[in-house]
C-alpha cells in the first residue's frame, strides 16, 4: 500500500536518541495504529509492548531480532516483526525511512 486513506495523524513528533530517530503517529478508522519515520546513521535498541512489523520503505537497516546473536539486513521493500514484549538492536548506516505496524495480540 503506497498511501493510507481516512486516517488521523497525531501532530506531535515521537523524537528518539536526541532526535536521530523520528516518527509520526497514524491511526485508521478500525483504531489500528502505525508510525512512519526516519532513521539517521547510527546504532539503536528499541522496545516493544505491542508485535511490531517494520517496512522498510527506503535505505536499509541491519538488525539483530530476539534470540539471535546475528545481525541480517533489510532493505527497502522488505520488512520483519518483532515479538511483542521484547527488544531488538538496529545499526543504520544509510538514512532510513520506514513504517511500523502495531499488533495487539
Amino acid at each position: 500500500m503506497s498511501k493510507f486513506e481516512n486516517i488521523t495523524i497525531v501532530k506531535k513528533a515521537n523524537v528518539y536518541f536526541e532526535g536521530k530517530v523520528t516518527s509520526r503517529t497514524v491511526i485508521f478508522e478500525s483504531g489500528e495504529k502505525k508510525t512512519l519515520g526516519i532513521m539517521l546513521p547510527g546504532t539503536y535498541t528499541f522496545s516493544t509492548a505491542d508485535k511490531e512489523i517494520m517496512e522498510i520503505l527506503g535505505g536499509s537497516m541491519e538488525v539483530k531480532l530476539p534470540g539471535s546473536d546475528a545481525f541480517i539486513t533489510y532493505k527497502e521493500g522488505e520488512s520483519f516483526t518483532v515479538p511483542s514484549n521484547s527488544s531488538f538492536d538496529l545499526v543504520i548506516n544509510e538514512v532510513s525511512d520506514y513504517c511500523c505496524s502495531y499488533i495487539k495480540e
